[in-house]
């Protein structure tokens, strides 16, 4: 790799790195009480793909074990805000939904962080974000591909 390909890509991450972490910082103190960072964002996803998911599904649109995944669904579904059910298909696998309370608890997140993200967004600019997003999604896939 060229030095200055280099020095882009590892100020690239460190960006990327540092914004994750400002983030994650942020939503911790506004979620639900007991909810975890991880149960957000699973909460999250179920809440915009908007149909059922397996945990393996889950599992792998996260890039964990299954073993993880299903700890924080047993969270998830303790606390309400997810429904399991048998797959009718395959009674050995089972489907899960946000439910309810777990999008209300989704919901109420977002409301906290999104003066937040609203003064990101506009000091950016709309222009700037719509170009960053296809990248970001780009990097994602590559990085997926690539396990």
């Amino acid at each position: 790799m060229a030095s200055s390909s280099q020095s882009l890509s590892v100020g690239l991450f460190s960006e990327i790195l540092a914004l994750e972490q400002i983030l994650r910082s942020r939503l911790s103190k506004v979620l639900p009480k007991g909810m975890e960072l991880s149960h957000f964002i699973v909460l999250n996803h179920l809440a915009h793909v908007g149909t059922e998911r397996s945990p393996a599904q889950l599992a792998g649109a996260f890039n964990l074990t299954r073993g993880a995944m299903t700890n924080t669904l047993s969270k998830l579904e303790a606390a309400g805000y997810i429904h399991v059910r048998p797959d009718w298909d395959d009674a050995r696998r089972k489907q899960v939904v946000i439910s309810p309370s777990g999008r209300a608890a989704r919901d109420a997140a977002f409301q906290q962080i999104a003066p937040f993200v609203e003064a990101v967004t506009e000091s950016i600019g709309d222009t700037s974000m719509k170009a960053a997003l296809p990248i970001l999604r780009d990097m994602r896939i590559s990085m997926v591909a690539l396990d």
